[in-house]
């Protein structure tokens, strides 16, 4: 194709109107899939009570979908960039409804967690090419900060939708129903999507490596791994071996990166300090949000005993808020500066943490709902303004591998938002008072889990067995509160860094 060509293309895509409609389609497959990574939220005590699972095991369920997904999404970005962004799109999404119908029927924890692993390579291949997509369907800068914009408000508002969803169905199905609502949206995007989508690739992109295919999967899966349970159990000697294995296959991998002609990830993108810092904002932006979403789900049902749907609404202002940054995210970096924006939302987002370290178990509505809108309007201006960042940073050939940097950091922050924060939870949770008089075994079981205890407390007589709830649900809620006080340094932390880092970082006009 000559210049004059690919112009008169280029200009065609910026009268058509079928670009916007082509975005709407985008804009559900991240919905849907951000919907997924915290929709388990509030199903987490029927998981308990029907699968029984223990509390490392709980964890797992709650997170391995992130896990696998941030080791993956580099590796599909480069693929999508080979086969084809839109080819990619359809195929995931199809795998992605059908793995929902084995999550919505697994039997047993180990099942769930095998479920839950399957569809994070399934919700790879989605995230990626959606963002990528967008970099080539708009080529006006002005007008592709918008559409990053609304695709950056439905990922960010997808984290605090999950809830509200999960609470509307558990009130009326049963908890496999939170995986089975994804196949009607999937076939929606399939039927349109190969209509509207139009498919883009890197002319140019030389063979797909599975070596550092594996060695990206490996090396992220052991290392958050090694956190995971370093942090619940002590330093083991297999956990000491998973830091090691997983460390040295992401040092692997980045050497591999830099001696390959055509490699899965340009690593010489981090030498660009805005590049770095967005990327930044961007994994602790979602940190802080998920982790605050996750366990003020169970907060919001186990200690202030509030219907599924109740809790999913009460959270609804995080989604308002991250909505209408995402819209306004471009104007404001673009009158203000890119640094004010992101670090205005990451320290937005620790003031809404910093507010949860004063709740209990009689914390208002109002109350929650105003920190949770603070914490969303932050997490949808710093996120939509660092993935525009990130994706105006390459050239649209690449973009699948650029976009996947970025959705890389925020599946890997919504892990480690679940896995860290979570880990300062249990720990302080495992240690409240059981009781006198209640048996060692049921006293485990309570230690285990919130829902659990919950659970074991229905086995005791009234006395004892409220006694036992009260304890654990001050633990908890002491445990949610240090959480909160954790991220909240980390967040305000980032927010410094970020002013630095983004330092004279503009975005295209």
């Amino acid at each position: 194709m000559t210049s004059t060509d690919q112009r008169a293309n280029d200009s065609e895509a910026l009268r058509s109107p079928g670009r916007w409609l082509a975005l709407a389609v985008l804009v559900l497959a991240v919905l849907l899939v951000a919907v997924d990574a915290t929709v388990l939220g509030l199903a987490t005590p029927f998981l308990s009570e029907d699968l029984k699972p223990s509390g490392t095991q709980l964890l797992w369920i709650g997170d391995v979908y992130s896990f696998v997904i941030a080791g993956l999404l580099v590796s599909m970005g480069s693929l999508g960039d080979r086969i084809g962004r839109k080819k990619l799109l359809l195929v995931g999404a199809v795998a992605f409804g059908a793995v929902s119908v084995l999550n919505a029927y697994a039997s047993s924890p180990e099942m769930m967690i095998a479920a839950r692993a399957l569809l994070g390579v399934a919700g790879a291949t989605l995230m990626p090419s959606t963002l990528a997509l967008i970099r080539n369907i708009f080529h006006d800068p002005k007008e592709r900060s918008l559409a990053v914009g609304i695709w950056g408000a439905a990922a960010s508002a997808g984290a605090a939708v999950g809830p509200v969803v999960g609470g509307f169905l558990l009130e009326n199905f049963w908890w496999g129903s939170v995986f089975l609502i994804n196949l009607p949206v999937m076939a929606v995007l399939v039927v349109v999507g190969i209509k509207l989508l139009p498919e883009s690739r890197d002319p140019n992109p030389g063979p797909w490596d599975l070596i550092s295919v594996v060695l990206s999967l490996v090396g992220m899966v052991a290392v958050v791994y090694a956190v995971k349970e370093a942090a619940v159990d002590g330093f083991r000697w297999d956990i000491a071996a998973s830091a090691v294995v997983g460390l040295a296959a992401l040092l692997w991998f980045v050497r591999r990166q830099l001696t390959l002609r055509s490699p899965l990830l340009d690593m010489r993108l981090f030498h660009h300090r805005g590049f770095s810092g967005a990327v930044l904002a961007d994994l602790l932006t979602i940190l802080g949000l998920s982790g605050l979403v996750f366990f003020l789900s169970q907060f919001l049902q186990l200690v202030q005993m509030r219907s599924p749907l109740q809790a999913g609404l009460i959270e609804l202002p995080a989604a308002v808020g991250a909505v209408g940054a995402g819209l306004a995210a471009g104007y404001i970096a673009r009158r203000a500066s890119v640094r004010s924006a992101v670090s205005g939302g990451l320290a937005a987002v620790g003031f809404a943490l910093a507010a949860c370290m004063a709740l209990s178990a009689s914390t208002g509505i109002f109350a929650l709902g105003a920190a949770l809108f603070l914490g969303g309007l932050g997490a949808g201006l710093a996120f939509t303004v660092t993935a525009d960042v990130i994706l105006s940073s390459v050239p649209k050939e690449q973009a699948g591998a650029a976009s996947a940097v970025s959705e890389t950091a925020y599946e890997l922050g919504a892990a480690l938002g679940i896995a860290l924060l979570g880990t300062v939870v249990t720990g302080i949770y495992r240690g409240f008072t059981v009781p006198a008089g209640v048996p060692a075994d049921t006293a485990d079981a309570a230690r285990d889990s919130l829902g659990g205890a919950v659970e074991s407390a229905a086995q005791l007589p009234a006395d004892q067995g409220a006694a036992l709830i009260s304890s654990a649900q001050g633990a908890f809620t002491d445990g949610f509160q240090t959480a909160a006080g954790v991220g909240a340094g980390v967040l305000f932390a980032t927010a410094i860094a970020a002013w630095f880092l983004l330092r004279g970082q503009k975005l295209e006009s």
